[in-house]
């Protein structure tokens, strides 16, 4: 079930993509819930067993580390709940899976701050309730399934009545039909039947999707600054006598555990304590777990061989040499990550102070596991994640939650938050004071943005034209029409006020010196007491960043 559902979403990765209700080339919905479910997929296949508890949460742990943007997130917390409801079961009954269903609901409600209606958890909601009242009828899994699919189906066209911004331009919500394909790959297999066969021929494979990112997460980093040197996985069972002298408590042992490794998760249940964990001495974490129980499905990987034969194998494929080892860097005491797209706008974060800036942001929102390993290369005591785009910040969060308590989000939505929430970082204060800080910076500036259409469509009120250039204001379509500087200075001319101080154009890749000295013109004539910065962001797809304080 969940092989074809993965390789049911894969075929149908630009439908997703294009239900986008903003018309801009980020669209990537279905880009985030096929990288996620393919990362999931990839454990399941590397944990095949004739055990449902098994292979779900094997899926379930593909799927959060994989998991990007809010749209995988959101994917990756419907199947943890999900896990958690079969865990324990070899097989599961029609009821088993309705309450699987409506289990991963509840989890995935939990984790989103503001649930929307009108979105993916709505059509998830709708259809596993559905599935429940079905499954205390008939005792059927296939008639199940068949009847969660067609509310899931029907919850999806509803969906515009609850979102109006869907219903203005016309769509369904992506993520939710995202979720349908899913469904439809799970009936798909349980009935032994193959959907037809609508991949795009310039689709990537599933498999070269895991490649790519896979490469990129493993080049973030070296080996050497692999600290904690053994991944290391154990289930415990938990044995009455044990603990009547020695009681379990989650949060202590959770406790216990970090401090002796990183990216640890410890979940437990009555039956089962499950532990991940980073750590230099793989036999003190077994020692520690075995105070509560029997272990099993016990793995340890040496993650600096794995890493060096991985290096290894792209400097092959790439005819890369490399002659110098790096030096083994100290801990310092405050690390930041952040998300940008541009050399520009990367040597602007560097020159801030970030350690580690992680390419991504618009098209290519960075994993779970890409940011826990850019945490892992910042090699500090304490660190303060930038996400710099709404959509990863789900992701960011959940990676902070991996690696414990050293790690905050300052929950920045655009380029310039993140600019200016840097600004403010004062490495005299802590983590908690620094936090804060960064938090109110980014109430300080407006952002806007310059790009293209990507379909005709009509949107508060703006008829926009395929390949326009279009004004947006933090999330509001303002401008739009062919011309660039016309566009620009509309978009401007509504960000600024008489209270404005400055202005700040990150210049993107397609756009001229010579385009940008005219705007520059434009704001010192019609604005003589805003001072302009301007910066070569050389950001794709976005013509102009602009940033007005």
């Amino acid at each position: 079930m969940f092989i074809e559902g993965a390789a049911n979403l894969s075929k149908h990765v630009k439908v997703v993509d294009a239900l986008n209700v903003f018309p801009v080339p980020d669209g990537d919905t279905g880009t985030n819930m096929n990288l996620s479910i393919t990362s999931g997929v990839k454990e399941v296949k590397q944990n095949i067993k004739d055990d449902a508890s098994f292979v779900a949460e094997a899926f379930a742990k593909g799927l959060l580390m994989g998991a990007r943007g809010n749209s995988g997130v959101i994917l990756s917390q419907l199947f943890r709940g999900f896990s958690k409801q079969v865990e324990g079961k070899n097989e599961i009954s029609a009821t088993d899976l309705a309450q699987a269903f409506e289990r991963g609901v509840e989890t995935a409600y939990k984790a989103v701050m503001k649930p929307v209606e009108g979105t993916i958890l709505t059509v998830a909601k709708d259809a596993a309730k559905h599935s429940l009242k079905t499954a205390k009828k008939h005792d059927d899994v296939i008639y199940v399934l068949e009847e969660t699919l067609r509310e899931a189906k029907a919850s999806l066209k509803r969906t515009p009545d609850l979102l109006p911004v869907l219903k203005e331009v016309g769509v369904v919500d992506s993520g939710g039909q995202g979720l349908v394909y899913i469904y439809e790959g799970f009936l798909a297999a349980l009935k032994g039947e193959k959907l037809p066969d609508t991949l795009e021929s310039d689709e990537m494979t599933m498999d070269n999707l895991v490649k790519v990112e896979h490469h990129n997460a493993q080049s973030h980093m070296a080996t050497e600054d692999i600290e904690f040197g053994f991944c290391t996985e154990v289930m415990v069972r938990i044995q009455k006598e044990k603990v009547r002298n020695n009681p379990y408590d989650e949060g202590a042992f959770r406790q216990e555990l970090s401090e002796i490794g990183d990216s640890l998760l410890v979940v437990s249940d009555e039956d089962l304590i499950k532990v991940h964990i980073h750590a230099e001495q793989p036999g003190e974490v077994l020692t520690k777990a075995q105070r509560f129980g029997e272990l099993i499905n016990i793995k340890i990987e040496n993650m600096r061989e794995q890493h060096t034969h991985l290096l290894d194998e792209t400097k092959e494929a790439y005819g890369q040499v490399d002659n110098q080892e790096p030096a083994v860097k100290e801990k310092s005491e405050f690390g930041i990550v952040t998300v940008a797209m541009g050399d520009g706008i990367a040597k602007l974060f560097k020159g801030l102070g970030a350690g580690v800036v992680i390419e991504g942001g618009q098209t290519m929102n960075p994993s779970t596991e890409d940011i826990v390993n850019a945490i892992e290369e910042v090699h500090a005591e304490k660190v303060i994640i930038l996400p710099n785009n709404g959509n990863i910040i789900m992701a960011a969060e959940q990676a902070a939650q991996v690696v414990g308590d050293k790690a905050v989000v300052v929950p920045s939505k655009t380029v310039p938050q993140g600019l200016a929430a840097l600004l403010s970082f004062n490495p005299t204060q802590g983590l908690d004071v620094n936090a804060g800080m960064m938090k109110d910076a980014l109430t300080t500036v407006q952002s806007g943005q310059v790009t293209f259409a990507v379909r005709d469509t009509n949107i508060d009120g703006i008829d926009i034209k395929k390949n326009d250039f279009m004004g947006i204001s933090e999330k509001k379509i303002v401008s739009s029409g062919a011309e660039i500087l016309e566009v620009t200075k509309s978009l401007l001319s509504q960000m600024l006020d008489e209270d404005s101080e400055m202005v700040t154009l990150l210049q993107g890749e397609d756009v001229t010196n010579e385009q940008t000295e005219l705007l520059v013109s434009f704001l010192e004539q019609e604005y003589p007491d805003v001072e302009v910065d301007v910066q070569l962001g050389n950001q794709p797809l976005y013509s102009y960043i602009i940033s007005v304080e």
